[in-house]
């Protein structure tokens, strides 16, 4: 019999568990159908879930449908046990989405949606309650296909002409197959199932078994068994404890076979399979082996957690769902803390979205949750396991940081006889993407060994922010550069490096606090609209309505977290009970009064030794502390975001035969630009900062004629070496001859400037040049600047623009992307080298037109009238003969 792991899945209260008993009740499985109300459902065991009547901690049962034997997982739908629902999704085969019909989609039916969509699971849905006052088909389904998918499709119905055209639309090649032969083959609609194009879609109610055999036999025809391979792999996905204490590891099996005795490994341990357990409900049976597609929990791994993988399969540990409220455990007098650390560690392994800290500094313990409810099913299971009653204080939100800009953060650790130099490129991540490590470091700089182990430290802790300590995320941390001791290093010392490193890129950055937001749906009586919207304004979110029937308003949006969290309190007594919230997790979004939560956290980053941003540097055989501010002035590796790309990382002098050498000092720099360029600006040469506000994105052209303002001289800044291997005729030059280059882009460039007017300034690398000191030379009616050694044309063009963007209008010319994001901070605008192209084309184009528009008007005035009339005849004469 072909195997397959099903898990059924819903927002709260949309019958979930009921359909459960349904399908268990209806396939054989149990004789007495089960009710939640009544507590005596067979898949809610716990005794919690018995008495609020939800489901808590994944169950699973046998279920045999037609040549199928199912194992039917089922999920928590209360937001608050969300991980335990996401990690249940990593091991399913398919899904059945539950929907209730007199509430349709709501907040949490869109993140199950999105995580389904996430892990590819294939989904049938279930639309329950039609049996409630109100509910209509034919609006449900069209709901469906707008937040959901066009590919929702009601497979209760016949298979009329209309089905057959709905499937047909789901994918291109069976449109073309439905057209020539007007049918559609059961095995196409098996793969687009599978292949997440198409969703079954039955109604019913599952509570008057109305509508589950329809889904049960839509199941059996339409899934197509997984095929696993010989070789063995296995997938952990939750750890519980039975009623002996017992450690319980739930995997399932996704090739070979797992047999009593077999060694399971992974990089850090190697323990033994003492028992096989096939559970259904409370019940399970003893197996000596267990064969790919089966879910089975195991006895003997005191090490194995959520996540991991064995043989064949990979790990994935990290959950999309987090918690977001933190509270303080309060202990009974005479407790000690450290005992019940290790009893919460147990419960910590059973529940993914718990988290147990503790807070050395403060010296308590901190739990880390998704919602109240969540809390109060912790705080009965400490006590009814442990014999502990604890208490928690009012909690708080958990913030995260993140940074706006890139940076690059160095760390570097030498004391006497240790050495470790590292350079980390923090970039900002896209919202939700979390901590992202990656590696562009070249082994001719650092070996595979030391940027491993880099990596492994990047990703071993927790890094926190320099805003209030919280955790970092929606960032990309690559590490770019790296220095070692032949001698000296040892492996700690790339810890520290990277930790300081990580920091120091923080402390330079500009960093930006982020709260957790829930989104929300809020049904109220219309006359409560005004206060309802206003409250969410106050709580600085977001709203809009969207829908109304009769005395009955839908609002939705978005809030923080923070505002959010009692609301519900709110609801039910400004609307006498006839409210209701629903809501979800959004995910982290901007802080709307950092300034006031950063104040209120009061933490400082420099007096956190365990999140340290100095660096330790050596001299004369003892070790010193650099601070955050200084380290890039003693770091022993160049910046890596000053370097060019590959292409022109050799770097040419320029030898001028007509133009001397003209070497001069940092401080005659200006002096010489100013003699060559500002000429006119008169004898107050000093650099004045304006307090009018930038224009980014200035046209060339555009002139202030205000008879009170001076306009600003217009300034093409060109990255020589970027511009000609950008451009394919200047880079084919350069295999044969790269001074023809050089002096085919300044021949462009002069003509360029003839009609343009801008002064341009051409510069080229000149950093590896050993001795070479900076060179300005004229080039007909450009610049050219060569930089002097250990200073790239990056470096030169940034410190020209930030020192002169206010006075003068400048644009960059480059296709380096690093170089754009640093240039446009400075206030620049930007040309890529396509565009400088096309602009040249442009400008050369015009000046071709009028040479020939001068050509024949000097012609049509040098003949004369005579001449004229008698050229004219002769055309027409032409004309006609054609």
């Amino acid at each position: 019999m072909k195997k397959v792991v099903i898990g059924i899945l819903a927002h709260v209260d949309a019958g979930k568990t009921t359909l459960s008993e349904a399908l268990l009740y209806m396939s054989g499985k149990i004789r007495k159908l089960g009710r939640v109300d009544k507590m005596d459902a067979y898949l809610d065991t716990y005794e919690l879930e018995k008495e609020r009547g939800i489901t808590i901690f994944s169950k699973q049962a046998i279920v045999d449908i037609g040549a199928i034997q199912m194992t039917l997982l089922d999920t928590p739908g209360h937001v608050d046990f969300s991980a335990e629902m996401e990690r249940t999704m990593r091991v399913l085969d398919y899904a059945i989405l539950v929907i209730s019909g007199a509430d349709g989609i709501q907040g949490h039916t869109k993140t199950l949606w999105m995580l389904l969509k996430m892990y590819k699971v294939p989904v049938f849905i279930f639309i329950n309650k039609m049996d409630q006052v109100g509910t209509d088909k034919k609006s449900l389904i069209n709901e469906l296909k707008d937040q959901l998918s066009d590919g929702c499709i009601e497979f209760g119905q016949d298979k009329t002409e209309v089905f057959n055209e709905e499937i047909a639309v789901c994918d291109e090649r069976i449109m073309e197959s439905f057209i020539d032969t007007g049918q559609i083959e059961e095995n196409d609609i098996k793969k687009l199932v599978k292949e997440r194009k198409v969703f079954p879609c039955f109604f019913g109610s599952a509570l008057k078994l109305d509508g589950v055999e329809n889904m049960m036999q839509g199941m059996s025809d339409y899934i197509i068994p997984p095929t696993y391979s010989d070789d063995f792999g296995a997938k952990v996905f939750k750890i519980t404890r039975d009623e002996n204490g017992n450690r319980l590891t739930h995997i399932k099996i996704t090739g070979g076979k797992l047999n009593v005795k077999d060694i399971l490994k992974s990089d850090d341990w190697e323990e033994k399979v003492n028992q096989i357990r096939i559970y259904s409900g409370e019940k399970f049976e003893v197996v000596s082996e267990c064969e790919a597609g089966s879910v089975c929990a195991v006895t003997g791994l005191s090490m194995a957690m959520p996540g991991e993988g064995f043989g064949i399969e990979k790990s994935s540990y990290e959950p999309v769902l987090e918690p977001v409220l933190s509270y303080r455990m309060i202990l009974p007098e005479g407790c000690d803390y450290r005992v019940m650390i290790k009893k919460l560690r147990e419960i910590e392994e059973e529940e993914p979205e718990l988290r147990i800290v503790w807070d050395e500094k403060l010296q308590e313990i901190q739990v880390r949750i998704m919602g109240e409810i969540q809390l109060e099913i912790l705080q009965s299971m400490i006590q009814s396991r442990f014999g502990v009653f604890v208490e928690f204080d009012d909690g708080g939100i958990i913030y995260k940081e993140t940074i706006a800009s890139i940076v690059e953060g160095v760390g570097h650790f030498e004391p006497l006889r240790h050495y470790a130099e590292v350079h980390l490129l923090l970039e900002p991540g896209e919202p939700g993407s979390g901590l992202v490590f990656g590696n562009k470091c070249s082994e001719d700089i650092l070996s595979g060994n030391f940027q491993r182990l880099v990596l492994q430290h990047l990703e071993e802790k927790v890094h926190k922010g320099v805003l209030t300590g919280s955790g970092i995320t929606d960032m990309r941390i690559t590490l770019v550069s790296g220095k070692a001791h032949n001698k000296h290093t040892e492996g700690g010392d790339f810890r520290e490096a990277t930790w300081r490193a990580v920091r120091q890129g923080l402390m330079e950055a500009k960093s930006v606090l982020l709260e957790p937001y829930y989104s929300f749906s809020l049904e109220i009586p219309e006359n409560m609209v005004g206060r309802a919207m206003t409250d969410i304004s106050q709580m600085g979110g977001a709203c809009e309505i969207a829908e109304t029937d009769c005395d009955r308003v839908v609002v939705e949006g978005s809030a923080p977290v923070r505002n959010m969290r009692n609301y519900q309190k709110e609801v039910m007594a400004y609307t006498k009970g006839y409210g209701r919230l629903f809501y979800n997790m959004k995910g982290y979004e901007p802080c709307h009064n950092s300034d006031q939560i950063i104040e209120e956290i009061g933490y400082d980053p420099t007096s956190d030794i365990g999140n340290t941003s100095s660096s330790v540097f050596c001299t004369q055989g003892s070790g010193f502390i650099v601070e955050w501010d200084e380290v890039k002035n003693y770091m022993h590796l160049e910046s890596v975001l000053k370097e060019k790309s590959n292409k022109t990382q050799e770097s040419y002098r320029h030898q001028s035969k007509s133009t001397g050498d003209h070497f001069i000092s940092d401080e005659e720099v200006n002096k010489i630009f100013q003699k060559t360029f500002y000429s006119n600006q008169g004898k107050d040469t000093k650099w004045k900062k304006q307090n009018t506000v930038r224009n980014h994105y200035k046209s060339y052209n555009k002139v202030n004629t205000s008879s009170k303002h001076v306009a600003k001289k217009d300034y093409l800044l060109v990255d020589g070496y970027n511009i000609i291997y950008a451009w394919p005729e200047l880079d084919e030059l350069v295999e044969h001859n790269m001074e023809a280059a050089r002096m085919k882009l300044l021949d462009i460039l002069s003509n360029y400037q003839g009609m343009r007017k801008y002064k341009i300034i051409v510069v080229f690398d000149a950093y590896r040049v050993q001795g070479n000191r900076e060179e300005i030379i004229t080039y007909n009616n450009i610049h050219l600047v060569y930089t002097k050694e250990a200073q790239t044309a990056d470096q030169y063009i940034e410190k020209f623009a930030s020192d002169h963007n206010e006075k003068y209008n400048i644009t960059v010319a480059t296709s380096d992307g690093l170089e754009q994001l640093i240039v446009r901070g400075r206030g620049c605008r930007l040309l890529s080298a396509r565009e400088l192209k096309g602009d040249i084309e442009r400008v050369n184009e015009r000046v071709r037109q009028e040479l020939q528009k001068n050509n024949r008007n000097s012609m049509s005035k040098s003949i004369s009238t005579t001449s004229k009339e008698k050229l004219y005849e002769f055309i027409n004469e032409q004309e006609k003969n054609d």
